[in-house]
């Protein structure tokens, strides 16, 4: 068996995620390998990410833990087989990983939702301002790096202006859309573009402007990207060194009630897609 020396987040979350049935199971790691034909050492391999694992051995490990899950059980063979190379796998190496992981799970996700109060949704941003907001990191990038992690968020685009695109709701606030990451120009093209997509069937659109009484959900900026299951969402958080992936249950629930929250206060789409343009006609 095989071991990787660098798994992608994705693999390791196929690991966590029979690790978790196993504990549901009350079965100990030992026990589970014994089970499976295997020792401790490549039990723990499988379940740390860091050793692949067959459809064949998904299937009796989860016949041996007793879940019924049908849906749950598929979607993790779907994981353990997929030998997906996609477009990210040409930056490794040349990015930090994260930015690797983050478009790997956008690749699979089945639909993505988005809040965001300081800076333009990744995936709305023109070139421009990926710039803006890449060039005031410090320390400074180098500028073959900063062209990079450009041309690697214009590509994370696809899905959503891709030939097959997945459903996303961005929510807003009034201070991302106002803040100038850029100079007047840049800013009402960076508007225009967050209207133009606006109007697509499979995009919505809110704004959460300052005249709103109240609101006190100013800490929920995220990434949520939907899985297969609803057990195998993932929200994405900012962290201090790079991002962070929550994927405990308990945690998603937590997201999926603070993202309608934020929603459900935002204005609607018709009321947004004129909000932003007022906007523009400001600059």
């Amino acid at each position: 068996m095989a071991t990787r020396r660098h798994p992608t987040a994705r693999q390791l979350r196929l690991g966590a995620e029979l690790r978790k049935l196993r504990d549901a199971a009350g079965l100990k790691a030992t026990e589970a390998a014994t089970l499976l034909g295997a020792n401790s050492a490549q039990m723990s391999q499988i379940e740390a990410g860091v050793a692949g694992v067959s459809e064949e051995r998904v299937r009796r490990l989860a016949s041996h833990y007793s879940c019924a899950d049908d849906e749950l059980i598929d979607a993790l063979v779907a994981w353990a087989t997929d030998r997906t190379r996609g477009w990210w796998e040409e930056y490794r190496g040349l990015l930090p990983t994260p930015f690797l992981d983050l478009s790997e799970l956008e690749h699979h996700a089945t639909f993505r939702w988005d809040v965001d109060f300081l800076h333009i949704p990744g995936l709305f941003q023109t070139e421009e301002y990926a710039l803006g907001v890449f060039s005031h990191r410090v320390p400074e990038l180098p500028r073959s790096e900063l062209a990079l992690r450009i041309e690697h968020r214009m590509k994370r685009r696809t899905i959503i202006d891709g030939a097959q695109p997945i459903p996303y709701k961005a929510v807003v606030h009034e201070a991302a859309l106002r803040i100038r990451v850029g100079d007047r120009a840049a800013s009402r093209a960076q508007l225009d573009r967050v209207l133009e997509l606006s109007e697509a069937d499979h995009v919505t659109v809110r704004v959460i402007p300052f005249d709103l009484d109240r609101f006190i959900d100013a800490g929920s900026a995220m990434v949520y990207a939907g899985g297969a299951v609803p057990k195998l969402d993932t929200v994405v958080r900012d962290a201090p060194h790079g991002s962070a992936f929550v994927d405990s249950e308990a945690q998603l629930s937590s997201f999926r009630t603070l993202f309608r929250r934020v929603e459900g206060v935002s204005l609607e789409p018709a009321r947004s897609r004129d909000f932003i343009h007022r906007l523009t006609k400001e600059l």
